[in-house]
């Protein structure tokens, strides 16, 4: 039987020591090492292990664990002499930057020094100073945490050279979560200052740096080498297309399975447990799990959403709130079970995603959102599209709770909604101009665009639509139907329950037929009516009487909603 299962645990001895719950994932150290790489970076994921395998890699290593050796008795790692001999024999630089989130360039780059200055505190041997000369001693002082940046960005190469030094061997230096500083600095808006400061500072620890003899990175994305890698020509990137590595972090679906067998769940387990958390291809390798979920669920036997339910959603929800309508109208038809048509690249250009769409894709992908449906296209000539869908059940689950947790900040949405299906236009007009006030701030692309361009609320809003009616109703927008194209229709999975067509117009002022609101909206019933958008809902059995026609007439933040007749 497995032992105990842990949740949240980083640390591998604590793990080992307590015969906790552990895939053996032990056979990485031996990959890596064998591979030579002078500097690797890998990216997965969030919560799949990066973290965990930093540590394993420490205990391996780092002299401070020297005749540690029981931490591998008995895993993949100890059945050979050589790597045996290896164990507790480097000096050794664990360093993360999980914890660097500030909301300024000054905070984070605090965080940073604040990491820097425990690290050089953990090493007792640095407190021999009659090892080390003057100028080795003036560096050793330098690192404190009102430091200035130069130091900060020379640390990690100070730090190298005096371990080397003190222990007469090169070190290896582990950093995880690289990019979380990147992150956060494109969601606060420094992300120019970041970037200088983390390109001086890897250049500095990766590459002029003749104490180094290895070096290992993980994070999510994968940062454009323009952006932070511009001089590093050492390293070798993998990430979630690469074969290196790919059933090292993860859980493949043979580990999950024989957990559940060990743990005595029923054999059908297994199929709802792929339905919720299957999806993820590393490299070739497909049926990759996601292992906060699974160890949660082997803990709770509860299926629930708990990656895509933890607090580290800031980035995509900014994505997705802040995209221009052909963003949220792709992910109206992800939500709906449908594709992505795209190309991607797998370097992520933050100071882009706000023009690119493809970059958004890509860091959607490369963070676990999105899967690879399908690939078509020429490779010869690099021009491949991608398909893309959402990875799985819970991810989907994620997206609805986001969206909804949008719109749950003010109940005008659902007294909105609550009132369009009782024909309550007085209602919807005053809780719809009270959503537009409230909710235009969630969806402003560029410069005041919801003054001058407010049909891109809309593809927010449809989103709220989505989320809120999915149980009952199937939304679709933009689609064809009898002779033209609707904007919004709710079909009813009940065909004896309300439909609902709305048709949205923004007041021109150069048309010769609008004078005002007024006539907007009965330019949209008018246009509900010519292109017979009811045609489609009728043929599937739905009665005219049940059919909800509402024509919507925007002109800045203010809306007038009209309700046609039925015929």
């Amino acid at each position: 039987m497995p032992g105990p299962i842990s949740i949240g645990i980083q640390d591998y001895a604590q793990l080992i020591e307590n015969n906790c719950f552990y895939v053996d994932k032990t056979s990485f150290i031996k990959s890596w090492w064998d591979n030579q790489d002078a500097v690797t970076l890998i990216t997965r994921p969030r919560r799949f292990g990066k973290t965990l395998t930093m540590s394993m890699l420490d205990y391996f290593f780092s002299n401070r664990y020297e005749g540690k050796g029981e931490l591998f008795q008995g895993l993949n790692i100890w059945k050979e002499e050589k790597f045996r001999k290896l164990q507790g024999t480097y000096p050794v630089i664990f360093v993360t930057f999980a914890g660097v989130k500030g909301r300024t360039y000054e905070d984070a780059v605090k965080g940073i020094k604040l990491q820097i200055v425990r690290l050089f505190s953990s090493y007792p041997c640095l407190k021999d100073l009659e090892r080390f000369d003057e100028n080795e001693k003036i560096s050793l002082t330098s690192i404190r945490e009102d430091m200035d940046d130069v130091h900060a960005e020379y640390s990690l190469n100070i730090l190298s050279a005096l371990l080397e030094k003190y222990y007469g061997k090169k070190v290896l230096i582990f950093l995880d979560e690289y990019d979380t500083p990147i992150q956060e600095a494109y969601l606060h808006e420094y992300w120019n200052e970041m970037a200088s400061f983390i390109r001086t500072m890897f250049n500095n620890t990766f590459k002029t740096n003749p104490s180094m003899e290895r070096a290992i990175m993980t994070g999510i994305t994968r940062v454009s080498k323009e952006s932070i890698f511009s001089d590093l020509n050492n390293l070798e990137v993998v990430t979630t297309s690469s074969n290196k590595y790919e059933t090292d972090f993860g859980f493949t679906e043979e580990e999950v399975f024989n957990a559940v067998d060990e743990l005595g769940y029923a054999p059908e387990t297994k199929q709802d447990i792929k339905k919720w958390y299957d999806g993820f291809t590393f490299g070739s390798y497909t049926d990759i799990y996601n292992p906060w979920s699974i160890i949660h669920f082997l803990e709770k036997g509860i299926l629930e959403a708990y990656w895509a339910n933890t607090s580290e959603n800031g980035l995509v929800g900014h994505l997705i709130q802040k995209s221009d309508k052909n963003i949220k109208e792709a992910f109206e038809k992800l939500l709906n079970g449908g594709t992505v048509e795209t190309k991607l690249d797998e370097q992520i250009v933050y100071d882009q995603l706000d023009t690119n769409q493809e970059s958004i894709w890509s860091l959607l992908l490369a963070s676990g959102y999105l899967r690879i449906n399908k690939i078509t296209g020429d490779i010869r000539q690099e021009e491949l599209t991608y398909s893309l869908i959402l990875t799985n059940y819970e991810v989907s689950r994620m997206f609805y709770k986001m969206i909804r947790g949008w719109f749950n900040q003010d109940s005008s949405f659902h007294e909105f909604v609550s009132a369009m299906f009782q024909g309550d236009t007085r209602a919807m007009n005053h809780y719809m101009n009270k959503v537009a006030l409230n909710t235009f701030s969630y969806f402003d692309v560029g410069s005041k665009p919801s003054e001058e361009e407010p049909e891109k609320f809309y593809h927010g809003f449809v989103l709220g639509l989505l989320v809120d009616r999915v149980k009952d109703y199937t939304l679709k927008s933009n689609r064809e139907s009898g002779f033209g194209r609707y904007d919004v229709v709710l079909e009813p999975k009940d065909k004896n329950n309300k439909a609902v067509i709305m048709e949205f117009k923004v007041y021109d002022k150069d048309y010769d037929k609008e004078n005002n609101l007024s006539d907007t909206a009965d330019h949209a019933l008018r246009q509900i009516e010519k292109q017979r958008y009811s045609a489609d809902l009728i043929s599937k059995g739905v009665s005219e009487k049940n059919i909800l026609k509402y024509g919507f007439a925007f002109k800045g933040k203010k809306c007038l909603i009209k309700m046609g007749i039925s015929s």
